[in-house]
């Protein structure tokens, strides 16, 4: 268990180290926009307008200092391979539902209404591909849950990537 803490610690760090040199550099980071569709356990179709954090400089971006987004948008973050994967909200004005998905679509993981501005870690709890941010909330107001599923394949956008 030390050994858990001891290397969340040193992710932490890490993460600090990357905002403090990467985010101000990239003041101008740009993402690709596109469509995704989750389906429900119960067959529905959940539609969203998201934008495409696929490199480094926009994975660190992520919708920080974003003060509204629309009831149907988003952003997904590819991280282009499954592994363990933390977020925060530092510098997030936003409450977000964050949505961890698996490689073969599979969500595996909703974290509701994080806390503006925090910097806690929010974990996926295992191996993950995918986060789904959206607005605070969206994820319980279209019965979106652990279990259901991303539509794959995704055609991820050709737009800029830095």
């Amino acid at each position: 268990m030390a050994s858990y803490f001891h290397h969340l610690r040193s992710a932490v760090v890490a993460l600090y180290l990357l905002l403090g040199f990467v985010v101000p550099a990239s003041a101008e980071v740009t993402f690709a926009t596109g469509k995704l569709t989750i389906v429900t356990a119960k067959g529905e179709a959940r539609e969203f307008d998201v934008e495409w954090a696929v490199n480094m400089q926009q994975r660190a971006r992520g919708l920080m200092q974003r003060e509204q987004l629309d009831d149907n948008a988003g952003m997904i973050f590819d991280f282009g391979e499954s592994r363990m994967v933390t977020m925060w909200m530092a510098d997030t004005p936003l409450s977000l539902d964050m949505v961890f998905i698996n490689e073969t679509g599979r969500i595996v993981r909703v974290a509701e209404r994080t806390t503006p501005f925090s910097e806690a870690i929010i974990g996926s709890g295992e191996p993950v591909r995918y986060v789904l941010e959206v607005k605070g909330g969206r994820a319980a107001e279209l019965g979106i849950a652990a279990g259901d599923r991303l539509s794959l394949p995704l055609a991820v956008p050709d737009g800029p990537q830095p």
